[in-house]
Protein backbone atom coordinates (compact mmCIF):
# COMPACT_ATOMS: atom_id res chain seq x y z
CA UNK A 1 0.00 0.00 0.00
CA UNK A 2 1.47 3.38 -0.99
CA UNK A 3 1.55 6.31 1.49
CA UNK A 4 -1.52 8.06 0.03
CA UNK A 5 -3.60 4.87 0.15
CA UNK A 6 -2.41 4.26 3.73
CA UNK A 7 -3.54 7.72 4.74
CA UNK A 8 -6.87 7.31 2.96
CA UNK A 9 -7.47 3.96 4.71
CA UNK A 10 -6.72 5.53 8.07
CA UNK A 11 -9.17 8.41 7.60
CA UNK A 12 -12.10 8.13 10.06
CA UNK A 13 -15.59 7.81 8.63
CA UNK A 14 -16.77 11.03 10.28
CA UNK A 15 -14.26 13.04 8.23
CA UNK A 16 -15.89 11.88 5.01
CA UNK A 17 -14.45 12.75 1.62
CA UNK A 18 -14.24 16.54 1.95
CA UNK A 19 -11.23 18.19 0.26
CA UNK A 20 -8.01 18.60 2.24
CA UNK A 21 -5.56 21.43 1.61
CA UNK A 22 -2.01 20.45 0.69
CA UNK A 23 -0.48 21.66 3.98
CA UNK A 24 -2.92 19.61 6.07
CA UNK A 25 -2.42 16.58 3.82
CA UNK A 26 1.35 16.80 4.16
CA UNK A 27 1.21 17.04 7.95
CA UNK A 28 -1.39 14.25 8.29
CA UNK A 29 0.65 12.02 6.01
CA UNK A 30 3.85 12.75 7.91
CA UNK A 31 2.16 11.90 11.19
CA UNK A 32 0.68 8.69 9.79
CA UNK A 33 4.00 7.59 8.35
CA UNK A 34 5.88 8.30 11.60
CA UNK A 35 3.39 6.39 13.75
CA UNK A 36 4.00 2.93 15.22
CA UNK A 37 4.07 -0.17 13.00
CA UNK A 38 3.91 -3.94 13.69
CA UNK A 39 2.97 -3.35 17.36
CA UNK A 40 2.34 -5.83 20.16
CA UNK A 41 1.91 -5.37 23.91
CA UNK A 42 5.04 -4.94 26.04
CA UNK A 43 5.90 -3.90 29.58
CA UNK A 44 6.43 -0.22 30.33
CA UNK A 45 9.99 1.00 30.87
CA UNK A 46 10.81 3.43 33.66
CA UNK A 47 11.97 6.19 31.34
CA UNK A 48 11.22 9.81 32.17
CA UNK A 49 9.33 11.78 29.57
CA UNK A 50 11.72 14.52 28.53
CA UNK A 51 10.72 18.12 27.70
CA UNK A 52 9.27 18.31 24.22
CA UNK A 53 8.06 21.80 23.40
CA UNK A 54 7.20 25.19 24.82
CA UNK A 55 5.70 28.57 23.95
CA UNK A 56 7.19 30.59 21.15
CA UNK A 57 6.65 32.40 17.85
CA UNK A 58 2.89 32.36 17.29
CA UNK A 59 2.35 30.38 20.49
CA UNK A 60 1.08 33.31 22.55
CA UNK A 61 -1.73 33.99 20.10
CA UNK A 62 -2.42 30.25 19.85
CA UNK A 63 -2.76 30.07 23.62
CA UNK A 64 -5.52 32.65 23.54
CA UNK A 65 -7.29 30.76 20.76
CA UNK A 66 -7.14 27.42 22.60
CA UNK A 67 -8.05 28.59 26.11
CA UNK A 68 -11.28 26.58 26.18
CA UNK A 69 -12.62 24.66 29.17
CA UNK A 70 -13.04 20.88 29.06
CA UNK A 71 -16.76 20.08 29.17
CA UNK A 72 -17.78 16.46 28.69
CA UNK A 73 -21.44 15.91 27.73
CA UNK A 74 -22.07 19.61 28.23
CA UNK A 75 -23.19 19.37 31.85
CA UNK A 76 -20.24 18.38 34.05
CA UNK A 77 -17.79 20.59 35.92
CA UNK A 78 -15.17 22.37 33.86
CA UNK A 79 -11.40 22.24 34.10
CA UNK A 80 -9.84 25.42 32.68
CA UNK A 81 -6.49 24.82 30.98
CA UNK A 82 -3.40 26.66 32.10
CA UNK A 83 -1.70 28.99 29.59
CA UNK A 84 0.14 27.19 26.84
CA UNK A 85 3.80 27.32 27.63
CA UNK A 86 5.36 24.76 29.96
CA UNK A 87 7.22 21.79 28.59
CA UNK A 88 5.71 18.34 28.70
CA UNK A 89 6.85 16.11 31.54
CA UNK A 90 5.64 13.18 33.62
CA UNK A 91 5.98 13.33 37.42
CA UNK A 92 8.75 15.88 37.18
CA UNK A 93 9.43 19.58 37.04
CA UNK A 94 10.58 21.03 33.70
CA UNK A 95 14.20 20.03 33.16
CA UNK A 96 14.15 17.24 35.75
CA UNK A 97 15.60 13.86 34.85
CA UNK A 98 13.92 11.87 37.62
CA UNK A 99 11.85 8.85 36.65
CA UNK A 100 8.03 9.10 36.81
CA UNK A 101 6.45 8.05 40.09
CA UNK A 102 3.93 5.19 39.91
CA UNK A 103 1.80 4.85 43.04
CA UNK A 104 -1.27 2.63 42.76
CA UNK A 105 -1.75 -0.37 40.54
CA UNK A 106 -3.17 0.24 37.08
CA UNK A 107 -6.25 -1.76 37.99
CA UNK A 108 -7.00 0.28 41.12
CA UNK A 109 -6.67 3.62 39.36
CA UNK A 110 -8.64 2.57 36.29
CA UNK A 111 -11.49 1.07 38.30
CA UNK A 112 -11.74 4.31 40.28
CA UNK A 113 -11.78 6.28 37.03
CA UNK A 114 -14.49 3.97 35.69
CA UNK A 115 -16.65 4.75 38.71
CA UNK A 116 -16.21 8.50 38.19
CA UNK A 117 -16.80 8.30 34.44
CA UNK A 118 -19.99 6.28 34.93
CA UNK A 119 -21.44 8.99 37.18
CA UNK A 120 -21.01 11.81 34.66
CA UNK A 121 -24.18 13.55 33.61
CA UNK A 122 -25.30 13.10 30.04
CA UNK A 123 -26.59 15.90 27.83
CA UNK A 124 -28.42 15.98 24.51
CA UNK A 125 -28.50 18.10 21.38
CA UNK A 126 -28.57 18.16 17.61
CA UNK A 127 -24.78 17.92 17.26
CA UNK A 128 -21.89 16.30 19.08
CA UNK A 129 -19.28 19.08 19.20
CA UNK A 130 -15.59 18.68 20.01
CA UNK A 131 -12.50 20.88 19.96
CA UNK A 132 -8.96 19.46 19.88
CA UNK A 133 -5.42 20.72 19.37
CA UNK A 134 -2.90 18.38 17.75
CA UNK A 135 0.82 18.92 18.30
CA UNK A 136 3.23 16.87 16.19
CA UNK A 137 7.01 16.71 16.57
CA UNK A 138 9.17 16.82 13.43
CA UNK A 139 12.88 17.05 12.66
CA UNK A 140 13.92 19.96 10.46
CA UNK A 141 15.67 18.82 7.28
CA UNK A 142 18.45 21.37 7.82
CA UNK A 143 19.93 22.71 11.06
CA UNK A 144 19.65 19.69 13.38
CA UNK A 145 16.68 20.90 15.44
CA UNK A 146 13.15 19.74 16.25
CA UNK A 147 9.93 21.65 15.65
CA UNK A 148 6.35 21.29 16.80
CA UNK A 149 3.44 21.84 14.43
CA UNK A 150 0.12 22.84 16.03
CA UNK A 151 -3.29 22.39 14.48
CA UNK A 152 -6.68 23.22 15.99
CA UNK A 153 -9.70 21.16 14.89
CA UNK A 154 -13.38 21.52 15.65
CA UNK A 155 -16.15 19.14 14.60
CA UNK A 156 -19.95 18.99 14.64
CA UNK A 157 -21.46 15.53 14.15
CA UNK A 158 -25.26 15.34 13.73
CA UNK A 159 -27.29 13.12 16.03
CA UNK A 160 -29.86 12.45 13.30
CA UNK A 161 -29.27 10.29 10.23
CA UNK A 162 -29.13 11.92 6.83
CA UNK A 163 -27.60 15.11 8.18
CA UNK A 164 -24.35 16.87 7.43
CA UNK A 165 -21.15 16.92 9.44
CA UNK A 166 -19.15 20.10 9.85
CA UNK A 167 -15.42 20.44 10.33
CA UNK A 168 -13.27 23.48 11.04
CA UNK A 169 -9.47 23.47 11.14
CA UNK A 170 -6.60 25.92 11.40
CA UNK A 171 -2.84 25.52 11.44
CA UNK A 172 -1.47 27.43 14.43
CA UNK A 173 2.03 27.39 12.98
CA UNK A 174 5.27 25.57 13.72
CA UNK A 175 7.81 26.50 16.38
CA UNK A 176 11.10 25.12 17.76
CA UNK A 177 10.45 22.33 20.25
CA UNK A 178 12.63 23.70 23.07
CA UNK A 179 15.24 26.28 23.93
CA UNK A 180 18.13 24.32 22.39
CA UNK A 181 16.07 23.88 19.24
CA UNK A 182 15.27 27.59 19.22
CA UNK A 183 18.95 28.46 19.34
CA UNK A 184 19.66 26.11 16.43
CA UNK A 185 16.72 27.62 14.51
CA UNK A 186 18.13 31.10 15.09
CA UNK A 187 21.57 29.99 13.91
CA UNK A 188 19.87 28.73 10.75
CA UNK A 189 18.57 32.27 10.15
CA UNK A 190 15.18 31.95 11.92
CA UNK A 191 13.40 30.76 8.76
CA UNK A 192 9.65 31.36 8.58
CA UNK A 193 9.27 28.29 6.35
CA UNK A 194 10.79 25.06 7.71
CA UNK A 195 11.21 21.88 5.67
CA UNK A 196 10.64 18.76 7.78
CA UNK A 197 11.50 15.12 7.10
CA UNK A 198 9.78 11.81 7.84
CA UNK A 199 12.09 8.95 8.93
CA UNK A 200 12.21 6.05 6.51
CA UNK A 201 10.21 7.85 3.81
CA UNK A 202 11.22 9.92 0.82
CA UNK A 203 8.75 12.53 1.89
CA UNK A 204 9.17 16.16 2.90
CA UNK A 205 6.83 19.02 3.70
CA UNK A 206 7.32 22.70 4.34
CA UNK A 207 5.67 24.16 7.44
CA UNK A 208 5.13 27.82 8.23
CA UNK A 209 5.72 29.59 11.56
CA UNK A 210 2.61 31.71 10.87
CA UNK A 211 -0.98 30.77 11.59
CA UNK A 212 -2.97 29.55 8.60
CA UNK A 213 -6.44 30.44 7.48
CA UNK A 214 -9.47 28.94 9.21
CA UNK A 215 -11.13 26.37 6.97
CA UNK A 216 -14.76 25.33 7.46
CA UNK A 217 -16.16 22.41 5.46
CA UNK A 218 -19.28 20.28 5.53
CA UNK A 219 -20.23 16.99 3.95
CA UNK A 220 -22.96 14.33 4.08
CA UNK A 221 -22.50 11.42 6.48
CA UNK A 222 -20.83 8.33 5.03
CA UNK A 223 -23.60 5.95 3.93
CA UNK A 224 -26.04 8.49 5.31
CA UNK A 225 -25.48 7.54 8.97
CA UNK A 226 -21.83 6.63 9.72
CA UNK A 227 -20.19 9.10 12.10
CA UNK A 228 -17.11 7.51 13.72
CA UNK A 229 -14.67 4.62 13.35
CA UNK A 230 -14.68 2.06 16.18
CA UNK A 231 -13.01 -0.96 14.62
CA UNK A 232 -15.48 -0.37 11.81
CA UNK A 233 -17.60 2.53 10.62
CA UNK A 234 -20.41 3.07 13.12
CA UNK A 235 -23.57 5.15 13.27
CA UNK A 236 -24.76 7.34 16.10
CA UNK A 237 -27.29 4.62 16.97
CA UNK A 238 -24.49 2.04 17.15
CA UNK A 239 -22.63 4.24 19.65
CA UNK A 240 -25.71 4.89 21.76
CA UNK A 241 -26.48 1.15 21.95
CA UNK A 242 -23.00 -0.03 22.99
CA UNK A 243 -23.12 -2.32 26.06
CA UNK A 244 -22.25 -0.84 29.45
CA UNK A 245 -20.78 -4.15 30.65
CA UNK A 246 -16.98 -4.35 30.12
CA UNK A 247 -17.05 -8.01 29.04
CA UNK A 248 -19.81 -7.43 26.49
CA UNK A 249 -18.14 -4.25 25.27
CA UNK A 250 -14.88 -6.14 24.76
CA UNK A 251 -16.64 -8.85 22.75
CA UNK A 252 -18.45 -6.22 20.66
CA UNK A 253 -15.19 -4.46 19.81
CA UNK A 254 -13.17 -7.63 19.17
CA UNK A 255 -15.72 -8.72 16.58
CA UNK A 256 -14.01 -6.17 14.30
CA UNK A 257 -10.44 -7.23 15.16
CA UNK A 258 -8.69 -8.93 12.24
CA UNK A 259 -5.17 -9.29 13.63
CA UNK A 260 -3.87 -6.06 12.14
CA UNK A 261 -3.59 -2.43 13.17
CA UNK A 262 -5.98 0.47 13.05
CA UNK A 263 -4.22 2.18 10.13
CA UNK A 264 -3.23 -0.57 7.72
CA UNK A 265 -4.13 -4.20 7.07
CA UNK A 266 -0.41 -4.94 6.60
CA UNK A 267 0.35 -3.80 10.17
CA UNK A 268 0.18 -6.77 12.56
CA UNK A 269 -1.10 -5.89 16.02
CA UNK A 270 -1.93 -7.83 19.19
CA UNK A 271 -5.50 -7.87 20.46
CA UNK A 272 -4.66 -5.98 23.65
CA UNK A 273 -2.88 -3.15 21.84
CA UNK A 274 -5.71 -2.95 19.31
CA UNK A 275 -8.29 -2.79 22.11
CA UNK A 276 -6.27 -0.10 23.86
CA UNK A 277 -6.12 2.07 20.76
CA UNK A 278 -9.79 1.67 19.90
CA UNK A 279 -10.97 2.11 23.51
CA UNK A 280 -8.91 5.28 23.95
CA UNK A 281 -10.68 6.74 20.91
CA UNK A 282 -14.03 5.81 22.43
CA UNK A 283 -13.17 7.42 25.77
CA UNK A 284 -11.58 10.50 24.27
CA UNK A 285 -14.30 12.15 22.22
CA UNK A 286 -17.12 9.84 21.12
CA UNK A 287 -20.75 10.50 22.14
CA UNK A 288 -21.19 7.29 24.15
CA UNK A 289 -23.13 7.04 27.40
CA UNK A 290 -21.34 7.55 30.73
CA UNK A 291 -21.91 3.85 31.47
CA UNK A 292 -20.08 2.84 28.28
CA UNK A 293 -17.20 5.21 29.04
CA UNK A 294 -16.93 3.64 32.49
CA UNK A 295 -17.03 0.15 30.95
CA UNK A 296 -14.15 1.10 28.64
CA UNK A 297 -12.01 2.09 31.65
CA UNK A 298 -12.85 -1.23 33.33
CA UNK A 299 -11.91 -3.09 30.17
CA UNK A 300 -8.54 -1.30 30.05
CA UNK A 301 -7.91 -2.38 33.64
CA UNK A 302 -7.90 -6.02 32.52
CA UNK A 303 -5.43 -5.66 29.62
CA UNK A 304 -1.90 -7.04 29.91
CA UNK A 305 0.95 -4.55 29.73
CA UNK A 306 -1.13 -1.54 30.77
CA UNK A 307 0.54 0.85 33.22
CA UNK A 308 -0.69 3.91 35.10
CA UNK A 309 1.45 6.94 35.95
CA UNK A 310 0.17 9.74 38.18
CA UNK A 311 1.03 13.45 38.13
CA UNK A 312 1.25 13.82 34.35
CA UNK A 313 1.06 17.25 32.71
CA UNK A 314 -0.50 17.49 29.25
CA UNK A 315 0.55 20.05 26.65
CA UNK A 316 -2.04 22.53 27.98
CA UNK A 317 -0.38 22.28 31.42
CA UNK A 318 -3.35 20.43 32.93
CA UNK A 319 -2.53 17.85 35.59
CA UNK A 320 -3.79 14.31 35.14
CA UNK A 321 -3.10 10.58 35.29
CA UNK A 322 -1.86 8.55 32.32
CA UNK A 323 -2.78 5.00 31.35
CA UNK A 324 -0.38 3.65 28.74
CA UNK A 325 0.79 0.64 26.80
CA UNK A 326 4.05 0.05 24.91
CA UNK A 327 4.27 -1.36 21.44
CA UNK A 328 7.03 -1.95 18.90
CA UNK A 329 7.30 1.06 16.65
CA UNK A 330 8.63 1.62 13.16
CA UNK A 331 12.10 0.51 12.10
CA UNK A 332 12.88 -1.39 15.31
CA UNK A 333 11.84 1.30 17.75
CA UNK A 334 9.44 1.20 20.69
CA UNK A 335 6.67 3.73 21.37
CA UNK A 336 4.29 4.31 24.23
CA UNK A 337 0.66 5.21 23.59
CA UNK A 338 -1.09 6.86 26.51
CA UNK A 339 -4.36 8.44 27.53
CA UNK A 340 -4.19 11.26 30.08
CA UNK A 341 -7.33 11.73 32.16
CA UNK A 342 -8.53 13.64 35.20
CA UNK A 343 -8.52 11.10 38.01
CA UNK A 344 -11.03 13.10 40.06
CA UNK A 345 -13.70 13.10 37.34
CA UNK A 346 -12.69 10.37 34.89
CA UNK A 347 -12.74 12.94 32.07
CA UNK A 348 -10.21 12.54 29.22
CA UNK A 349 -7.63 15.27 28.65
CA UNK A 350 -5.25 14.11 25.92
CA UNK A 351 -3.84 11.22 23.89
CA UNK A 352 -0.07 11.14 23.40
CA UNK A 353 2.60 9.07 21.67
CA UNK A 354 5.97 8.96 23.45
CA UNK A 355 9.30 7.74 22.08
CA UNK A 356 10.69 4.92 24.27
CA UNK A 357 13.37 3.56 21.94
CA UNK A 358 14.06 5.37 18.66
CA UNK A 359 14.04 3.19 15.57
CA UNK A 360 16.44 3.24 12.65
CA UNK A 361 16.81 6.73 11.14
CA UNK A 362 15.03 8.21 14.19
CA UNK A 363 18.03 9.37 16.20
CA UNK A 364 16.53 12.87 16.49
CA UNK A 365 13.70 11.51 18.64
CA UNK A 366 15.50 10.55 21.83
CA UNK A 367 13.74 8.44 24.51
CA UNK A 368 11.10 10.36 26.43
CA UNK A 369 10.15 12.85 23.74
CA UNK A 370 6.42 13.28 23.14
CA UNK A 371 6.09 12.59 19.41
CA UNK A 372 2.47 13.70 19.18
CA UNK A 373 -0.18 15.08 21.52
CA UNK A 374 -3.88 15.43 20.76
CA UNK A 375 -5.51 17.53 23.49
CA UNK A 376 -9.27 17.57 24.06
CA UNK A 377 -10.39 21.08 24.95
CA UNK A 378 -14.14 20.65 24.71
CA UNK A 379 -16.65 17.88 23.98
CA UNK A 380 -20.40 17.84 24.44
CA UNK A 381 -23.83 18.17 22.89
CA UNK A 382 -25.07 21.39 21.32
CA UNK A 383 -27.99 22.55 19.20
CA UNK A 384 -25.88 25.11 17.36
CA UNK A 385 -23.90 24.47 14.21
CA UNK A 386 -21.29 26.77 12.63
CA UNK A 387 -22.38 29.49 10.28
CA UNK A 388 -22.17 28.59 6.58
Amino acid sequence: MNPIDELRAARPAHLGERPVDEHTRAVELARAMSGPRRPKAARRRSAAVRPAWGLGLAGAAAAAVTAVAVVMSGNGPTTPPAPDGGRLAVSESPGSTSAPRVKLSAREVLLAAAEKAGRQREGSGDYWHSVTVLRTLFAAKQGGYLVVEKQRSEGWTPSATGGEQWFRSQSLGVQPAGETDRQAWERAGSPSEIEIVVPGKRLAATLSTSEGKVRTDRSPLVDGDKVFWLGKNVSMQDLRELPGDPGKLKRWLLASYKGHGTESSSEKMSGDVWLFRVSVGLIMDMPVTPEVRGAAFRMLAELDGVEVTEDVTDSENRQGTAVSIEEPGPRGGVTENRLIFDEETGRPLAVETVAVKPGKEESAFEPGLVRSSNVLLEAGWTDARPAS
